[in-house]
């Protein structure tokens, strides 16, 4: 029977199908990697046969992705609105990501402080992702330049301030689950 696409088996299939040709796997492929036969992964792909879970399960490994992922619906936090900062000069933008990881999209407007006793330290790991201007990365006694497009990555047991050199800059702050409990503000973004 053939599933309409507009509800979740539809949704389902065309990620499946969509995963596969993304990472350039072919039917063969894919089929191989599930323990499927090739014309059982396409019945599956044009809706032509009943999806089962544990097909499901399979195929989500297949295509390094989550059962999660590949039947996730939610669509309602698409768009998010910033938050202002003022008093660090940031604008953020909460983006969903994995659950034990934090983005956050900054523009930032004040240099960074180059007094280590006013930086931070705390367990973790932290990259960003220099969008526009330039940013300075100050770790311990260090100073980096940042320019845009550029990314950084460092552990943050070092003390570390991040901040704009010669105006605005905007930046992907990305933060493992230690990290992000040092920055506590990276999830107290009000959304609307």
């Amino acid at each position: 029977m053939k599933q309409n696409d507009g509800d979740l088996d539809g949704l389902v299939r065309k990620r499946i199908r969509a995963l596969r040709v993304a990472q350039g796997l072919s039917l063969e492929e894919l089929a191989t990697r599930a323990r499927l036969s090739p014309s059982s992964l396409s019945r599956i792909e044009n809706g032509q046969r009943r999806l089962a879970l544990d097909q499901l399960v399979t195929l989500a490994r297949a295509l390094d992705t989550s059962l999660d992922q590949l039947v996730e619906t939610g669509t309602d936090d698409v768009i998010s609105h910033p938050a202002v900062d003022a008093a660090h000069g940031l604008m953020r933008w909460p983006i969903k990501a994995d659950p034990g990881m934090s983005v956050v999209r900054q523009r930032m407007t004040q240099p960074p402080p180059d007094n280590p006793a006013l930086m931070r330290a705390h367990p973790g790991r932290e990259w960003l992702v220099v969008l526009s201007g330039t940013a300075v990365l100050m770790l311990g006694h260090r100073r980096f330049r940042v320019e845009t497009n550029q990314a950084a990555e460092f552990p943050t047991m070092l003390p570390h301030a991040i901040g704009a050199e010669g105006g605005p800059c905007e930046i992907l702050g990305i933060f493992d689950r230690d990290a992000r409990r040092g920055h506590p503000s990276a999830e107290e973004v009000p959304t609307r």
